[in-house]
């Protein structure tokens, strides 16, 4: 008669996606918003999982968690697993998808920056399928269904592209710009504002020795910001990569005063090895070739 023993019970998957990722993040928070479920969820599968070992994991304080030593010496083993099982998954939608590229980015670059290009880049390849989410923050390349990711980085990561510095300056419709040329003073229209970028205003008149930026109409979407600014509805601080087509067609105006060059960048980044022939690298040149439309803005 075969011997047939039960097996042993496995650890609990999302047990150990939530520890990792509240190891790797710091806190159940921070892990809740990356897996896209509630804090108390967190909770719950790190108490089952350390449960099933028998040990904690997480020491727990008013002020938050921190990691046991236990914790401690197995977060960057499951790390590892993680980010392999993420790479894993990736060469299976490259593989099973050869033709369909993913891109991750902030809604004004892919409102402003991103959609004008993608006309022409489809036009050169038609075989090629290409879906943009936007996102608020950068994805997690070796862990989310992306093949690209563009935002503005202080600190691009190792192996991405970077495509331009993030330079601003102010920018009006063309009757504004006339009425300044003749005189008035820039601090004598409405100066628009966005979410995204609340300290644009206060960056550029420190820069260029304004007086502090006073109260204006205020937007949640930058591309809206933009597209008011258009409707000459006043001042705006303009991001030089995201307004360059408006610049180009006459819609928007650069007005007189230095530009800011920040501490940041518009980056291409991907998990992919992107000096290897496909779609994703295909699509990662045309975006580099795309950038190069316009000039450097004078500072």
């Amino acid at each position: 008669m075969p011997v047939n023993p039960p097996r042993p019970v496995l650890p609990p998957l999302n047990g150990l996606r939530a520890f990792e990722a509240a190891a790797r993040l710091g806190g159940f928070a921070a892990a809740a918003a990356e897996l896209r479920v509630t804090p108390g969820a967190v909770t719950q599968h790190i108490r089952q999982l350390e449960a099933y070992f028998g040990a904690e994991l997480f020491e727990r304080h008013a002020k938050g968690v921190r990691l046991t030593p236990l914790g401690q010496l197995v977060r960057p083993r499951f790390t590892e697993a993680f980010d392999q099982l993420g790479a894993a998954v990736q060469v299976t939608r490259a593989g099973a998808a050869s033709g369909h590229v993913h891109i991750a980015t902030l809604p004004s670059i892919a409102q402003l920056w991103l959609s004008p290009r993608l006309p022409a880049i489809r036009a050169a390849r038609p075989g090629m399928e290409i879906s943009v989410t936007a996102l608020e923050a950068p994805p997690n390349l070796r862990r989310e269904p992306y093949d690209l990711s563009l935002f503005y980085l202080a600190d691009p990561p190792p192996g991405a592209i970077t495509l331009a510095r993030d330079v601003i300056f102010p920018v009006a419709a063309p009757a504004i710009a006339e009425a300044v040329a003749d005189g008035a003073p820039l601090e004598s229209f409405p100066q628009l504002s966005d979410s995204a970028w609340p300290d644009d205003w206060a960056l550029w008149s420190a820069h260029a020795g304004h007086a502090p930026p006073t109260r204006g109409p205020a937007y949640s979407l930058y591309a809206l910001a933009v597209e008011e600014a258009v409707n000459g509805a006043g001042i705006l601080i303009a991001h030089a990569a995201l307004v360059a087509r408006d610049l180009g067609r006459g819609a928007l105006v650069r007005l007189p005063g230095p530009a800011l060059a920040l501490d940041r960048f518009l980056v291409l980044s991907s998990a992919h090895d992107l000096t290897r022939p496909g779609a994703v690298s295909d699509l990662a040149q045309a975006l580099v070739a795309a950038s190069k439309e316009h000039g450097p803005v004078e500072t």
